[in-house]
């Protein structure tokens, strides 16, 4: 197996792994983004893009979405998230970042910033590019088959 193929599984299971513990935030703002969706999006959480793993991303509008705790304002941390935001931004992304406390306390203003990152630079009544998102705004799901063990 090539070093290609064992970096990139590792990077897989790493965003794997990420999913099943998510901070409180995530988790809040992971449900807002499903609860009300925005039309022609299909937002991802712990998406492998290069050598790193973004919080949020929303493919077809090119958009990553960070989640920072407190250690993102140490010096340290701030360079390395200077070089991953030039990275992403450099693979044809746009990067918002947010603190943890603002999505906790003021999830109005960051799902409208979002929103409005989605659409910048779209033409509102241009056609969705989304598939699961171009009849419905909200995914569909099928409804559920009685169970077979009851009668009728």
């Amino acid at each position: 197996m090539r070093d290609t193929d064992q970096l990139r599984r590792f990077r897989l299971e790493q965003a794997r792994l990420l999913r099943t513990t998510q901070t409180p935030a995530e988790r809040r703002l992971w449900r807002e983004l499903h609860r009300i969706p925005i039309a022609g999006t299909h937002f991802r959480r712990q998406v492998s893009i290069g050598p790193y793993v973004a919080d949020f991303a929303c493919l077809a509008s090119r958009l990553v979405v960070e989640l920072d705790g407190d250690h993102h304002g140490h010096p340290g941390q701030r360079r390395h998230d200077a070089v991953r935001t030039a990275f992403l931004e450099g693979q044809g992304f746009r990067v918002l970042r947010f603190w943890n406390h603002q999505v906790m306390r003021e999830m109005t203003s960051v799902l409208d910033t979002v929103h409005r990152a989605v659409f910048l630079g779209r033409d509102p009544e241009a056609p969705v590019t989304h598939r699961r998102r171009r009849l419905q705004p909200t995914p569909g799901r099928p409804a559920a088959r009685p169970s077979p063990s009851r009668d009728g």
